[in-house]
């Protein structure tokens, strides 16, 4: 018998149809009838007969036709939404899927898989499991030191030992001794108080990077989690269902308790889960439809799921792929400032850059040649002020290898650490199955992540810093001899007016965000927890310092190509004129007042999916084979040979390209 699990007004009703050739009218009416039984106020309405309502796939949010035969508009136990009318304009209405549904509805399940072993997993692996590039399984190594870790928990249990979090309580309760048949009981009590937190619902791809990260630390084999329950969290990853976190709550010690723990909660079958089939629903119905059954603690695996630091970690390798992404960009845009500008490039001199040999500062002059070399990328805007009698530029073209060199440094520096921190071991008690015994720590203290993720946030604002200051200059006619503002008929026209402010209030935001959260410590847990790191607050705050930095990136990028526009005829070097036509494919010129927003935040899209560096990079590499004496890349935000056939792209033979 068909059946689909339908949501009313923030419930979840499940409603089995004998009939197929019933309509999708039926289906909406027969959950409403549902939804008003139980209720004692009837929710409102005197029958369902008296109810207007649309029917839509929670998936995609397609509207069906209420006349359509069920076996026809939907599959079995698909999940499908009722919406009442007038409700989607109350404030009390609770849709079933999260913002940016579009994306999610072209989901399309991976066929390739990586291993992991808990030991090996990069940043950039870990970014990819959560865009759901990848399924996930372990290696036979892994498997093993899980098993071997499972065993000695249970012959603690076998054996009554009093051993902390598995025959106690937790926290201040950690004398108190659970008897043997309240142990699993013990675990679930864990889960359910500790989902705690609040706040918005963390989006499915940070969903998806938090549990992968989770299944990795298992994978080490210190947790003590049994092999049959790892592999039942396996499979929900694999499916994407993804239970509900909220994205406060962590004071990042003993690790993100109640972040883990409301991921905990839905692998449990308790609250509420979503998957692209679904969209936000009860948990338990979520993984039915899927096949999948609620995990069934054993003694220790409730702690086991929650202690660790995977929640500033997972966010800290997002904000860490994406720092290094806008800080290659960083330099393409600068460079076509200072082209706009008319700058000089001899502050990029090699010989400049090897008496101070920072590895950051050296890459970015060396990529600031590469696409500026009059010799090899002749500039029309270049020779156009060979002989002007400008000594040198204003600090924030000339000193760019020295201040997004250090970026770079500190991103590597940040990058590092959270590598480690993604292989280690942050449970307590951890479980040494060498040594038959378990011993309790703090590798659940988050502190490392946190300081690392708050110098992060101060690096990488310093792009934007500087960016807004390219802007003025951009804007100010006094500085750049352009137009006003970069437009036309000035007055009549604002042009780019109210976009530098936009910069200028994104740099002045990060300045608040990039106060330290890791100088910060409440004790909690009764004086037993008395240090903790803060270090869920560093992360989502260098992710949004992150964000603004893309932002006025790319309003110097537009404003950068409208300048462009009142030096035509003239071109500028090949590698940039490739980006100038990249902008113009998604932003046409400013010729008059229009609606910015959409052009800023195309260009924006244009910055995050890399589309800026993947025009230029063939050109960089180009030069640095045929400059190899010179130049080596050195910092790892440099794109190495070798990444460049992994993402195979096609480097440059002539200027025609």
């Amino acid at each position: 018998m068909p059946r689909y699990t339908v949501h009313v007004r923030g419930e979840w009703l499940a409603v089995p149809c004998r009939d197929a050739q019933l309509t999708v009218g039926w289906l909406g009416r027969e959950a409403v009838r549902r939804y008003i039984k139980n209720k004692p106020d009837n929710g409102g309405f005197a029958s369902a007969d008296d109810v207007r309502f649309l029917v839509r796939r929670c998936k995609g949010l397609g509207l069906l036709d209420n006349e359509d035969p069920l076996e026809v508009a939907l599959e079995d136990n698909e999940f499908v939404e009722v919406v009442i009318e007038g409700d989607a304009m109350s404030p009390d209405f609770i849709p079933s899927q999260p913002e940016g549904v579009y994306l999610y509805s072209k989901y399309r399940e991976p066929e390739k898989y990586i291993a992991l072993d808990g030991d090996s997993l990069t940043t950039e692996d870990l970014v990819n499991l959560g865009n759901g590039h990848y399924k996930i399984k372990l290696t036979p190594t892994a498997e093993k030191k899980v098993q071997k870790s499972r065993e000695v928990i249970d012959s603690i249990v076998r054996e009554n030992t009093v051993v902390y979090g598995i025959t106690t309580g937790f926290g201040k309760f950690a004398r108190t001794v659970i008897p043997i048949n309240k142990l699993e009981e013990l675990q679930v009590n864990l889960v359910r108080s500790h989902s705690s937190g609040v706040g918005k619902p963390l989006i499915p791809e940070r969903c998806r990077m938090l549990l992968a990260l989770r299944i990795n630390v298992l994978a080490k084999g210190y947790s003590g989690i049994s092999l049959e329950t790892l592999k039942q969290v396996i499979e929900v990853f694999n499916a994407s269902c993804l239970p509900y976190v909220p994205e406060k709550g962590t004071v990042g010690a003993s690790g993100d308790l109640a972040p883990l723990s409301h991921l905990a909660l839905g692998l449990i079958g308790e609250g509420k889960m979503w998957s692209p089939k679904s969209g936000w629903a009860d948990a338990k119905y979520v993984l039915e439809a899927h096949g999948l059954k609620p995990v069934v603690l054993k003694p220790k695996e409730g702690l086991a799921l929650i202690n660790g630091t995977q929640m500033i970690t997972s966010l800290g390798c997002e904000a860490v792929e994406r720092a290094s992404a806008i800080a290659r960009q960083a330099d393409i845009v600068a460079a076509l400032t200072l082209e706009v500008l008319k700058g000089t490039t001899k502050a990029f001199d090699t010989d400049i850059h090897a008496v101070r040999p920072h590895p950051g500062q050296i890459e970015v002059a060396f990529r600031f040649r590469s696409l500026l070399d009059s010799d090899h990328h002749p500039s029309e805007i270049a020779e156009s002020h060979r002989f002007c009698d400008r000594v040198q530029d204003a600090y924030t073209l000339r000193c760019c290898p020295q201040i997004h060199g250090v970026v770079n440094d500190t991103i590597a520096f940040v990058k590092n650490i959270i590598t480690t921190e993604i292989n280690s071991a942050t449970d307590n008690p951890m479980v040494f199955a060498n040594r038959g015994e378990t011993i309790s720590g703090g590798n659940f203290h988050g502190e490392y992540p946190a300081k690392a993720l708050d110098y992060l946030a101060i690096g990488v604002h310093e792009l934007a810093a500087i960016s807004e200051r390219r802007i003025e200059r951009l804007c100010n006619p006094s500085l750049s001899e352009l137009p006003a503002f970069l437009v036309a008929e000035g007055g009549l026209n604002s042009g780019f007016m109210i976009a530098h402010c936009t910069a200028a209030a994104l740099v002045s935001e990060n300045k608040a965000l990039c106060h330290p959260s890791s100088v910060d410590s409440l004790s909690t847990s009764a004086a037993t927890e008395d240090h903790v790191s803060m270090g869920g607050w560093a992360a989502r705050k260098a992710l949004r310092v992150i964000e603004h930095v893309e932002q006025v990136l790319a309003i110097e990028l537009l404003a950068a190509c409208q300048g462009i526009e009142f030096l035509r005829p003239l071109k500028t070097t090949t590698p940039l004129e490739k980006v100038y036509d990249l902008v113009r494919s998604v932003v046409r010129p400013w010729i008059k007042d229009r609606f910015m927003a959409p052009d800023i935040e195309a260009v924006h899209r244009l910055l995050t999916e890399q589309k800026v560096w993947e025009v230029a990079v063939p050109y960089i590499e180009k030069y640095r084979m045929e400059h190899i004496p010179e130049s080596r890349p050195v910092s790892p935000t440099a794109f190495s040979l070798e990444s460049l056939h992994k993402n195979s792209i096609k480097i440059p033979e002539s200027e025609d390209l």
